[in-house]
């Protein structure tokens, strides 16, 4: 039988790249893509999200969760940060695609549809989070035995041992929201994070990039063709690299095909009010623990098994 999955995403280029390979997973039954803000605004989640499904049109639609609007334009910090994402990921979020679509006709706000569907399929629902954590401490509020009723948690986010890419210190994920972040990561609920001392390995190469082949003819892939083509362009004109990191896709595969993967128990607290460190993931490391640990933390990855999973999955369209 499929595994249910929840996608909570705040969709750039990489988020599309893993639900549209989730959306493909014939192992998959993808019961509801959840839109939240973070590397783009609440409206353009959604608007985002409910593109890639629409250009893609999967056999099975998913549900789809609305992201809530907060009403505070992000200042500071936070403010550059998503400039500095905005480079890479375009004007839309997607590329520089031209995106004309409809609202939702029926629009249901993305922590209450978290919440009813663990509720009506419960310990069945892995609820995978790409994005920040807004939406799942919201869930928490609502429904406070919401984590339980999970079958599993795995998200994006965080570091170990590298540092950060929105500070020097944070991860972007864990930045954007850190309260809550903080408020997720410490209960005592089953859950996975995958930082970027590991998703950072898996990279696409221009190499890897025409070695999947992408035909025009299927909707799947030529909407890829198209968003990794000037993902790979905004890379290589703003940061200089040669690939990509395809760390959403790297969390995705964590679910699929945790063979690929080795973890660790460790204890995780998130920092919420340095001035410099504002959304760091603490780890304690100490040979002598000091707290409980609370998380599984994946520690390394084969490569090479998370690329040919997206190069799988696209063979089925």
């Amino acid at each position: 039988m499929p595994r249910k999955l929840i996608i909570d995403v705040d969709p750039g280029i990489g988020d599309a790249v893993a639900v549209i390979a989730a959306l493909c997973d014939p192992d998959l039954d993808v019961v509801a893509l959840t839109a939240t803000a973070g590397c783009v605004p609440a409206h353009v989640a959604t608007r985002n999200l409910q593109t890639i499904v629409e250009q893609i049109d999967p056999d099975k639609r998913p549900r789809m969760g609305a992201a809530a609007e907060s009403g505070v334009e992000p200042t500071g910090d936070k403010a550059q940060a998503i400039r500095e994402i905005a480079k890479l990921h375009g004007p839309s979020g997607l590329g520089d695609r031209q995106i004309d679509i409809a609202d939702l006709h029926h629009r249901h706000d993305s922590a209450k549809l978290m919440t009813d569907l663990v509720r009506a399929n419960p310990n069945e629902c892995t609820l995978l989070t790409l994005g920040p954590l807004t939406n799942v401490e919201v869930a928490c509020e609502r429904c406070p035995d919401f984590l339980n009723l999970l079958g599993d948690l795995v998200c994006l986010g965080g570091s170990v041992a590298v540092g950060g890419d929105a500070n020097a210190a944070a991860e972007f994920n864990m930045f954007y929201d850190p309260t809550a972040a903080r408020n997720v990561l410490n209960s005592p609920a089953t859950k996975t994070i995958v930082p970027l001392d590991v998703s950072n390995q898996v990279v696409m190469t221009f190499e890897e990039f025409n070695r999947l082949g992408l035909e025009p003819a299927s909707a799947e892939q030529a909407f890829l063709h198209e968003a990794l083509s000037y993902y790979l362009r905004s890379h290589h004109e703003h940061l200089g690299l040669e690939g990509i990191q395809l760390r959403e896709l790297a969390a995705l595969t964590f679910i699929t095909h945790p063979r690929f993967f080795e973890t660790q128990r460790m204890v995780i607290d998130v920092e919420t009010r340095g001035e410099l460190t504002r959304g760091m993931t603490v780890f304690d490391r100490r040979a002598t623990e000091q707290w409980q640990t609370n998380i599984d933390v994946v520690m390394d990855v084969d490569t090479r098994g998370v690329l040919d999973y997206l190069t799988d999955m696209l063979k089925c369209v």
